[in-house]
């Protein structure tokens, strides 16, 4: 893998999660196809999660709640499709059944109007679209409403990076274990995949309508940190039943 470094294009307060811009250093412009950045999501690990939530109080994932609720969360969920309406066209995407928890992650991130507002913010040309962060007060606060959590990896289901996969990145912090940001997610354009994933990255869906849209906003002039010159927006993402 890469090693990232991360230039924040916001100064907020330490209890926000930090939305930054990502860039590479000068020797690493051909590695970075073969990795996939990691998210900028930081996790506060001294976080009391002791504390009971009570009725007047909101619900916030934790690291030692995440996995139990998505558990019971996807036991119910009927849908597997979400639409995103971007900036610069729609796409929508199938969600793998058998892989539960980043399935659950994303359709709950979905109903809570997370994705709403993020953007593309790293493309690189012939590899992938990476979406889901923001340099805005709004997306932190979104952030830190919901919750400070991981994934973990799901790669033995037999599913690859195939073009069109939707598969979500690896935290940037000390992670041996390929603990999965939930926030954040990227979709493979290599024709015709990018199989040197496979393993470390949890695929969870693929895109069944609108590739072109993908293959548009791949296409589109980026900065020497692989951030769009111009912001792509996710304006909505919804479920669809």
């Amino acid at each position: 893998m890469s090693h990232f470094k991360f230039t924040c294009l916001a100064i907020l307060p330490l209890f926000f999660f930090g939305a930054c811009k990502q860039t590479t250093s000068s020797n690493s412009s051909i590695e970075n196809q073969n990795a996939v950045n990691a998210d900028s999501v930081l996790i506060d690990t001294t976080t009391d999660s002791s504390t009971e939530i009570t009725e007047n109080e909101a619900f916030v994932l934790t690291e030692e709640n995440a996995i139990d609720f998505f558990f019971e969360y996807q036991k119910n969920l009927k849908t597997t499709r979400v639409k995103l309406t971007t900036s610069m066209g729609n796409f929508t995407v199938q969600l793998y059944d058998n892989v539960p928890y980043h399935k659950a992650n994303f359709i709950y991130l979905t109903k809570k109007g997370y994705f709403d507002n993020t953007m593309f913010h790293r493309v690189v040309k012939d590899f992938i679209i990476q979406g889901g962060n923001a340099d805005n007060v709004e997306t932190a606060q979104k952030r830190r409403e919901i919750g400070r959590y991981l994934l973990p990896p799901d790669t033995r289901k037999g599913y690859k990076h195939h073009r069109g996969t939707i598969s979500m990145p690896s935290s940037e912090i000390d992670n041996p274990h390929m603990l999965a940001s939930p926030y954040e997610f990227f979709i493979v354009v290599t024709k015709p995949g990018s199989y040197h994933l496979d393993g470390d990255f949890t695929p969870f869906g693929k895109v069944i309508n609108g590739m072109d849209v993908v293959d548009k906003i791949n296409q589109q002039p980026v900065d020497t940190g692989d951030w769009p010159m111009q912001n792509i927006y996710i304006l909505k993402a919804e479920i669809i039943e």
